[in-house]
């Protein structure tokens, strides 16, 4: 699987899990225009990316493609913080 083809499934199956969580009674929904790639990365038959989406939730998304097993796996996680650490020293 090419990397355009990866990305365009893995766009539609994060817009897909999006819509299927989110609060019905809000009337809100996502394109895959609204997926976004962080980072991706690929080796041998195998890809692996970050998404994520112009939602402010806080949402991202991992999604792997096992090329051996012809399978996806999609992650869905939340971020709880963003801090920096300066200074920091092993001790």
């Amino acid at each position: 699987m090419n990397a355009d083809e990866f990305f365009r499934k893995g766009k539609q199956m994060v817009t897909d899990y999006v819509n299927d969580h989110l609060d019905k009674s809000d009337g809100k929904q996502i394109t895959p225009d609204n997926v976004y790639i962080v980072w991706s990365s690929k080796t041998l038959q195998n890809s692996k990316a970050l998404l994520s989406t112009t939602l402010f939730d806080g949402m991202y998304y991992e999604l792997t493609f096992n090329g051996d097993a012809d399978e996806f796996y999609l992650d869905a996680y939340k971020k709880f913080d963003n801090k920096a650490i300066k200074n920091w020293e092993d001790k």
